[in-house]
């Protein structure tokens, strides 16, 4: 499993709802834990295909950047706040 580095996924700052602080996400895998451990539903539309893009893009059958997409696009399904981290 390749995880990629930050040039291949930028890095988001995610704050979820509830809490004081925010969490950063750096890899694929970061993401996936995100969307499958710490996510407030799994209902959305866009959750559902975040998911999916961010399982494919750690088999390597979707670029890292479209997993990327997706997790913001279901941020905003769900109402969370993110920022792209810039380094």
């Amino acid at each position: 499993m390749n995880r990629y580095t930050s040039h291949q996924f930028p890095a988001l700052r995610i704050l979820m709802s509830g809490q004081e602080k925010y969490s950063v996400v750096r890899t694929l895998g970061d993401a996936a834990t995100m969307l499958i451990s710490q996510w407030p539903g799994d209902d959305g539309e866009e959750y559902v295909v975040a998911v999916r893009t961010c399982l494919d893009a750690i088999r390597g059958t979707t670029p890292p950047n479209a997993a990327r997409e997706a997790l913001m696009r279901a941020a905003d399904e769900a109402g969370i706040r993110y920022l792209s981290v810039v380094h």
